[in-house]
């Protein structure tokens, strides 16, 4: 199988590899944008690239490197990832990391390593990784990827070269999603909600019981249901997805309560309980929930170890504060 990047990363895609047949492509990337823009498959490519014995725009899939790499194992390359059920890279990994730089390359080409999240390597993984950064040896790719770059040390961002991945045009989204669903009008749907992130717009589709599931519980609560009773509705492995969607809504309250204009609304469908909410508490309330969300997020993503049930729970009674007021 060719690894191609994504249809609207076409002119990043020829910026990435004029540098590299030039040789102007630094040592260490850093790919960076939010989830679901389709950094994996940019990084994907350009690895395959890197590591093709015949390389053209994108590797040639048909060359042993190629056929390693599509088995799942390519000596030269190494992958590194938090570890199963934890949420930071920690400095062990690293320490593999200096160890696989200081050999020779298997297949007398390059040696690549491929970290992600970037942001979740912690101070001591980061400050072990300086080292190779600033000495990686001929013929050697890093390869970073970040949904949120400014997590990660200055230090070790300041050593790679850094591509910026934005938010693609509409137009080329939606070709891409017509494959995923059966009508443009769902696509529509679904990239308005993502945030305009196509990939994740076929994530958010694909688990769209749980949406459900949340606008049904605000609904009760609306109609005075128990807060607590509704936390327990929603699965605990889901409250980083949870938070997230209220993020949004909030967001979407938020811009709706201050401008009036449903048209800047992320989640159209829900106006009637936007309005319903928006009458009964004041946008400032909105932003102190929305802090507490963004609060609660962010302790999950730097590895905290919060009861999920009791942050539901309290997730919902505040809300319910506000919905009745």
């Amino acid at each position: 199988m060719v690894v191609t990047p994504m249809p609207w990363q076409h002119d990043l895609w020829q910026r990435l590899i004029r540098q590299q047949d030039a040789g102007q492509l630094a040592h260490a990337l850093l790919i960076s944008g939010p989830h679901g823009v389709g950094k994996h498959d940019l990084a994907n490519a350009l690895v395959a690239r890197t590591l093709c014995h015949a390389p053209g725009d994108v590797a040639c899939g048909e060359c042993h490197a190629c056929h390693m790499l599509a088995s799942g194992y390519h000596p030269d390359l190494l992958d590194v990832a938090p570890a199963e059920k934890r949420r930071q890279i920690r400095i062990d990994p690293i320490r593999q990391v200096n160890a696989f730089v200081s050999q020779t390359a298997q297949q007398g080409g390059y040696r690549v390593i491929r970290l992600h999240p970037a942001e979740a390597m912690n101070v001591a993984a980061s400050n072990a990784l300086l080292k190779s950064l600033e000495e990686p040896g001929a013929k050697t790719l890093f390869v970073l990827l970040a949904d949120i770059p400014s997590r990660m040390l200055p230090t070790v961002r300041s050593r790679c070269q850094q591509w910026s991945l934005g938010v693609p045009e509409p137009h080329s989204a939606l070709a891409w999603l017509s494959e995923h669903f059966d009508d443009v009008e769902q696509a529509r749907f679904w990239l308005r909600v993502a945030g305009g992130l196509p990939q994740f717009a076929v994530e958010l589709a694909a688990g769209r019981g749980l949406r459900q599931e949340l606008s049904e519980a605000f609904d009760a609560l609306v109609r005075g249901a128990e807060p607590v009773a509704e936390a327990a509705r929603l699965d605990p492995q889901s409250l980083d997805r949870v938070l997230w969607y209220g993020i949004v809504w909030l967001e979407d309250l938020i811009r709706l309560g201050v401008s009036g204009e449903a048209q800047y609304v992320r989640n159209p469908d829900l106006l009637p309980l936007y309005r319903q909410a928006a009458k009964n508490a004041r946008v400032r309330d909105w932003f102190r929930l929305l802090d507490y969300a963004r609060e609660q997020r962010r302790l999950i993503a730097a590895g905290g170890n919060p009861n999920a049930q009791l942050v539901l729970e309290a997730w919902l009674v505040r809300w319910a504060s506000l919905l009745r007021s």
